[in-house]
């Protein structure tokens, strides 16, 4: 759309037809984007800051945040009360949450769901005793001799006075080798978290533990919401009507509890810097205009702004992210200027009532449209990034800003066609300003010497200038995390930072492969230089590796006779295990597992989160994903160390999560800093050709460099660890500074005789109130709990008040003593 007035608009004031068509076209606009915003989807992980074409590695990495096993679990603490009070509500917890089917695992310390009785009826754990020599990674020929039979039974023996005993004496009979409690250790998390009567409780702390893992997948907030509420109902529940466990307290965190409490907390810090900056910018207008018609009037640039970047976002990503909805809220601290400029700039005094509008149109839209220009040009760069929550910034800028200044352009003369008639606080601002640029031009040597402190600054913290990492954009409160930190070490669950991926043609490949890494690791193991691992073959083994388990099973008569020499003299009796012989013949004949015989048992969401079945577009085939728990001191084996040991396996990959996620940070800011780079190449090309003189380039171009090279400093003085957002920050000081550097630009041309008019009083009230609405609003934004809009503030706060300083100073020059006077 051309941003030129239309011919028939060239005349005299608007007729009334005019100004009607003028708002209703508005009004239709705005009720087309509600409509669109109302159907809009809108998300709060930090999916959408991780890039949208990732290579192998980084989709794996990206999967297993978005929708593995981490990201479906979570950690619960009891506390309060004494210890009996707190295994009573677990357990009353525990089988609570087992109900319903909402949880993969409910896993407190308890064996609930691996039971089975003597006589091999009934019982969760059925299945699992069934199929035990399938799974079980001890069955091997010398396991079933004589002296392994031995060394199995007085294994097994042993346990009865331990905790595992309560597993261990009902299958006694059936399973006196200890085969199904070897399988179940494997589903204890990884160090094994302390136990008292049967369940977890805290190492350090009076507190009993729980881990649960969702179903629904860790990208799905409304399920995960869903599930915490049920949590809570069934503590609330387990614990009301009885008086010793009412004063018992629920503790809760992981990645799921961080994922909805992240949404919540962005669209309630969305909600109240909205309402703050409204109502900080509407005191400051209403004091200014003095008038409630104008204040509104005000404000729908900034709304109409918001709604076109909503909508453009909704319809080029599909989701809006709250992020960009803070970032929305930012919008108005620059959508504001637009409407601050016409209304106080158009109240022409030389035509007739009704055609103020033409003054400004002539003596300030082109200034007004120039500037609009270079914060498009600024922020285009961002629309091209290969990350989806950068590119939605750069959309929701481009639309929002070309729309306020639209709005500002053709609604706002149809309703105020002279601008706003009140005078307010202007004549004090007016004069406050025209004193201050005065002035300011006295102050360029020390502002020389502050750029080049400021640059000296930079330069020599150069290598530790840029450290956030995607971490930063999290706005989880460091309570939160030294929470989930405790009950992390209640559990001794490390964060799983290493992950091993095997590749294989088919499922029954990348299992073999899988075992092969496992053969591998497990040496490390026993020397301590890994702590232990996670592997799908624990759970469905490859079925030559079942085949060989079961071709070790002995037939009936010779197990008998084994077991007669094994055990005589012993305490458990030969004739005491029939039952024993039996099985083992009948799992000789039982068909090996797949995937689909694992379908309602405990083990299956086990062995999905660690199975990929890749699309033919990614290559095809299937991947293995095994978590490696490191060991501690000085013999645990590094990321590289690994990848020599498993230099013989074909395909596998040792990825470092931690590693992978500064890696992935990194290329986001490279990629974030030559686009910024190549938008502020494009700015200044702009305004070269605009301008047409190197000269007037030059001068408009050191307030904002300076303004940008000053802020950084300051930042970087300050400690602060500067991210993608405070680039995006900078973006905005360019942005909104552009406006006040060519206002003075155009002052000097009228100083000279090139242009018509001054440096009225309204003029320079315009530039100082729009300035004092952008920085106040922006320094609420600093004071965010988000990390990724406190960073946006803390940029464009002080680099805006920078920006008008330094405009003045350099551009403006030394301005007329006695500026043209406007109404006031």
């Amino acid at each position: 759309m051309s941003l030129a007035a239309p011919s028939a608009a060239r005349g005299g004031a608007l007729s009334p037809h005019q100004r009607a068509g003028l708002l209703l076209a508005w009004l239709l606009a705005m009720l087309l984007g509600g409509g669109v915003i109302a159907r809009s989807q809108f998300s709060a992980d930090l999916s959408a800051f991780l890039p949208a074409s990732p290579d192998t590695r980084q989709r794996l990495l990206i999967e297993q945040l978005q929708s593995g096993v981490a990201a479906r679990t979570l950690i619960l603490g009891i506390t309060g009360g004494d210890a009996p009070a707190r295994a009573e509500a677990s357990r009353r917890l525990g089988a609570a949450l087992r109900k319903g089917g909402d949880f993969d695992q409910v896993n407190n310390g308890e064996r609930v769901g691996w039971e089975a009785d003597s006589q091999g009826q009934g019982g969760a754990g059925e299945w699992l005793v069934q199929h035990r020599y399938h799974l079980s990674p001890a069955v091997t020929p010398e396991r079933f001799s004589v002296a392994g039979l031995r060394d199995a039974v007085d294994e097994t023996l042993s346990l009865l006075g331990t905790p595992a005993g309560a597993l261990v004496k009902p299958l006694l009979a059936r399973d006196p080798t200890g085969e199904t409690q070897r399988i179940v250790e494997a589903l204890i998390p990884s160090g094994g978290p302390r136990s008292v009567d049967g369940i977890w409780v805290s190492r350090t702390e009076p507190r009993a533990v729980l881990l649960l893992q969702t179903r629904a997948s860790g990208a799905d907030l409304d399920s995960q919401a869903a599930m915490l509420q049920r949590v809570h109902q069934a503590f609330d529940q387990a614990t009301a009507r009885t008086p010793a466990l009412t004063g018992l307290s629920l503790a809760i965190s992981g990645p799921p509890v961080f994922a909805v409490a992240s949404r919540t907390s962005i669209e309630t810090e969305v909600k109240q810097l909205a309402i703050a900056g409204t109502l900080l910018m509407g005191t400051l207008l209403l004091l200014a205009f003095g008038s409630v018609p104008a204040l509104l009037v005000a404000f729908l640039p900034v709304a109409t702004g918001v709604v076109a970047g909503i909508v453009a976002v909704s319809l080029g990503f599909g989701t809006v992210h709250g992020i960009t909805l803070g970032f929305g809220s930012t919008l108005i601290g620059e959508a504001v200027d637009y409407a601050i400029y016409y209304l106080i700039q158009a109240r022409g005094e030389a035509g007739p009532t009704g055609t103020g509008f033409r003054q400004w149109q002539r003596a300030s839209w082109p200034t007004v449209r120039l500037g609009l220009l270079t914060s498009v040009c600024g922020f285009a760069a961002l629309v091209f990034s290969g990350f989806p929550g950068l590119a939605q910034l750069g959309v929701f800028s481009l639309a929002g800003l070309l729309a306020a200044a639209l709005a500002a352009r053709w609604v706002l003369p149809a309703l105020m066609p002279d601008g706003a008639a009140g005078t307010g606080l202007r004549r004090p601002l007016g004069a406050a300003t025209a004193w201050a640029t005065a002035r300011l031009p006295r102050l360029r040597g020390l502002f020389w010497a502050l750029g080049a402190a400021a640059l000296a600054l930079l330069l020599w913290q150069r290598s530790a200038l840029w450290t956030g990492d995607l971490a930063s954009l999290s706005p989880v409160p460091r309570a939160a995390m030294a929470l989930d930190a405790q009950l992390r070490a209640d559990l001794s669950a490390d964060d799983e930072r290493t992950l091993v991926v095997v590749p294989g043609a088919d499922l029954q490949a990348t299992l073999r492969a899988a075992e092969a890494v496992g053969a591998l690791l497990d040496p490390l193991i026993e020397r301590g230089q890994l702590a232990s691992y996670d592997s799908p073959t624990r759970f469905l083994p490859s079925q030559a590796t079942q085949r060989a388990r079961l071709a070790s099973l002995p037939e009936p008569a010779l197990l008998q006779a084994r077991l007669g020499e094994a055990l005589a003299g012993g305490p458990l009796p030969a004739s005491r295990l029939g039952g024993f012989v039996a099985e083992v013949e009948a799992a000789r004949r039982l068909p090996l597992i797949d995937r689909a015989a694992l379908a309602g048992s405990p083990l299956s969401a086990a062995v999905d989160a660690m199975l990929l079945q890749r699309t033919p577009a990614n290559g095809g085939g299937w991947l293995a994903l095994l978590s490696l728990h490191p060991a501690t001191g000085q013999q645990a084996l590094g990321t590289e160390g690994l990848r020599g040991v498993l230099a013989g396996v074909p395909g596998a990959q040792v990825i470092d999560i931690k590693v992978e996620l500064d890696s992935l940070y990194r290329r986001y800011l490279h990629e974030a800093l030559w686009q910024s780079a190549l938008g502020a190449l494009a700015v200044v090309a702009l305004l070269a050709l605009a301008l047409r003189s190197w000269r007037r380039l030059l001068a408009v171009c050191q307030p904002l460099a300076l303004a940008v090279l000053i802020t950084l400093a300051g930042l970087a003085a300050a400690g602060v660890n500067l991210g993608i957002l405070h680039l995006v920050g900078l973006l905005l000081v360019v942005a909104v500074g552009s406006n006040y550097v060519l206002f003075f630009d155009q002052f000097t041309l009228q100083r000279s005789g090139a242009l018509p008019g001054g440096a009225s009083h309204d003029t320079l009230a315009s530039l100082l109130l729009a300035n004092l609405t952008t920085v106040g609003s922006f320094a609420l934004i600093a004071l965010s709990q988000i990390p990724a809009l406190s960073a946006i503030g803390q940029v464009v706060a002080p680099g805006a008040l920078l920006s008008l300083l330094l405009s003045a100073a350099f551009v403006g020059g030394r301005p007329d003593t006695a500026p043209a006077a406007g109404r006031v």
